[in-house]
């Protein structure tokens, strides 16, 4: 990541949690009220050149329940709680990750990070992908906006997603590192801002 993409990372990272505070505080106090603490989700995730690091997300799961089935959620997962499947739906589940991004464990356009079980299962080729910063939002990210919803219509779920849409994903974000801007970058991050709080399809 050079310097600049860095220095912008840093200033709409703090300014968006600047602005966001009264939602994750009003949000926090929703799912302390529903089903208690912890607030945030935490949860292993690989990054660039492999390096696992904790990604931030407003939880949205009962508790303890992360480790019971599934590392996909699949239309209407039974963990979920009702605050949760709201968050879940908006994406504002995500906001947290403005914090991942301080950190400089995450960028605002890059690959969305996945969980070890499924980074080890990548081919030598998928792996390129590892050579990139993850991020908030992406191209394959916008294009499988409803993937809990596809994922909850397959015979096999957890299956479809390793076989089909997750190589999928990988080819898009390495097609688009080709051809990446900054202007292209902001337009992924303004359709991302258009579906979460417009709620368009």
């Amino acid at each position: 990541m050079t310097f600049g993409r860095r220095a912008v990372d840093i200033v709409l990272a703090l300014l968006g949690l600047l602005i966001l505070f009264p939602f994750l505080f009003l949000f926090s106090l929703l799912i302390w009220l529903e089903d208690g603490r912890p607030i945030l989700f935490i949860q292993e995730r690989v990054g660039r050149g492999g390096k696992k690091f904790p990604m931030f997300k407003l939880r949205t799961m009962r508790v303890n329940s992360g480790a019971k089935g599934l590392q996909i959620t699949v239309g209407q997962d039974p963990r979920i709680t009702r605050v949760g499947y709201w968050l879940r739906k908006t994406k504002f589940d995500e906001f947290p990750q403005l914090l991942n991004v301080l950190r400089g464990e995450m960028t605002f356009v890059g690959p969305r990070p996945e969980v070890e079980r499924y980074v080890n299962q990548y081919t030598p080729d998928q792996r390129r992908v590892l050579d990139l910063v993850p991020g908030i939002t992406d191209p394959a990210s916008l294009k499988y906006y409803n993937e809990s919803e596809l994922l909850g219509v397959q015979e096999d779920p957890e299956r479809h997603y390793v076989e089909v849409i997750m190589p999928d994903k990988i080819r898009i974000n390495l097609d688009y590192q080709n051809s990446r801007s900054m202007g292209a970058d902001l337009s992924f991050i303004v359709a991302t801002l258009s579906r979460v709080f417009g709620g368009h399809r």
